[in-house]
């Protein structure tokens, strides 16, 4: 298996770029539960240039019909990234202060359940953040609500 970088500058341009529109390329499923997670993955795909196409524990998307929940669901794409050994992006929760443009933030409530999935497109002198749902383009990450947040830093990319 090949190592290969993270580009997060294509990450962090996809987001700019899509941040409030739509990318014909993907469904949209902000009226089926959400569409945070799934631009989340489009960035994230964006920098990694590799999808793992396991069915059932990978991460991909081919159509609407065809994807993985990692592709399009807050805890799903969590445990795909910190605990994928395989092919595709990898990452590992860290600090505010370690977070960096092309990482992910997923904020959650007292409970722990885990809903929302911004991408980082900014850290200094604040958060920056690009999403859907609630579209959104270096929104500051202190304007949301919230009682739980992780940080995951992609650390790299697999591909055989």
């Amino acid at each position: 298996m090949r190592q290969l970088p993270y580009d997060r500058q294509k990450a962090v341009a996809y987001a700019r770029r899509w941040a409030l529109g739509r990318n014909p390329a993907y469904f949209d499923f902000q009226d089926l539960g959400g569409d945070c997670t799934n631009f989340a993955s489009q960035c994230l795909y964006a920098g990694a240039g590799v999808m793992n196409c396991a069915p059932g524990t990978g991460w991909f998307y081919l159509s609407a019909d065809d994807r993985t929940p990692s592709w399009t669901a807050v805890e799903p794409l969590y445990r795909f990234l910190v605990n994928n050994r395989s092919v595709g992006p990898y990452a590992r929760v860290v600090s505010r202060s370690a977070a960096l443009p092309g990482d992910l933030v997923q904020l959650g409530d007292q409970s722990g359940h885990f809903y929302h999935c911004p991408v980082i497109i900014a850290v200094s002198p604040e958060i920056l953040v690009a999403a859907h749902t609630y579209d959104a383009l270096d929104r500051p990450l202190s304007s949301y609500g919230y009682d739980a947040v992780r940080f995951l830093h992609i650390e790299g990319v697999r591909a055989w």
